[in-house]
């Protein structure tokens, strides 16, 4: 995949003053409309020519995707000027709550299911949002593909691309990390996704797919939507 222009044939991500701002949705005209192709944007080893911001819809959805350890919640906390929902912060809530000693695997089901039953809540408010994944949850993906067609919005995919050694290093910086089996596992999902992405290939449902590297990560001061 070319690492400075997008995938043949798509529209182009505009770079304005404010960044990065991906094309406005065709209207449709009739049953013959065209389907336009998911935009694959690679934002890595640019040299200090990463935007530094990404803009979107009103209404649309963007999921941070990469390895735990990565920097997604780091990258949410310092860029997202708006909703966002976060698994980490639901983790931190329980985690204040639960007692010191029990382990975080006991109660990690029930976690889930509030990060979830938050997420609902919060795509029936509608507008513009920023979620959370681990990478290995296809499923949630897909929900929210269709919960962004139902809102009259679009799905986007931000994909951290890290070396497993360096998101190790930030769960140790964090002091909290996941079971070897766990990385292992969010390692294979990671890697599958970046090679179709990489294919020009994003999960279906995405209208775009954005690759960033620590660095271009690190540039970006915001991630918000138009309107």
């Amino acid at each position: 995949m070319d690492r400075t222009t997008t995938r043949a044939a798509t529209p182009a991500l505009a770079l304005t003053e404010r960044g990065l701002a991906l094309p406005r949705r065709a209207t449709a005209r009739g049953r013959g409309a065209r389907h336009l192709a998911p935009v694959v944007r690679d934002l890595r080893e640019r040299s200090g020519r990463s935007p530094r911001a990404l803009l979107f819809g009103p209404r649309d959805l963007v999921v941070v995707t990469g390895l735990p350890g990565s920097g997604k919640t780091t990258l949410m906390h310092r860029a997202v000027h708006g909703v966002r929902i976060d698994s980490q912060d639901t983790r931190d809530r329980w985690d204040a709550r639960a007692p010191r000693l029990l382990p975080y695997a006991l109660y990690r089901p029930v976690v889930r299911l509030a990060h979830y039953a938050g997420l609902r809540r919060a795509l029936r408010r509608g507008g513009g949002m920023v979620v959370h994944d681990c990478g290995t949850q296809a499923w949630v993906r897909g929900w929210l593909a269709r919960a962004a067609r139902r809102r009259g919005g679009r799905l986007h995919l931000l994909l951290l691309d890290v070396a497993p050694g360096a998101a190790l290093a930030g769960q140790r910086d964090r002091g909290r990390g996941v079971s070897r089996y766990a990385f292992l596992r969010h390692r294979r999902a990671a890697a599958r996704l970046l090679r179709a992405v990489e294919r020009g290939e994003p999960p279906r449902g995405c209208a775009s797919a954005t690759v960033l590297d620590r660095e271009a990560a690190d540039a970006l001061g915001r991630i918000g939507f138009t309107g």
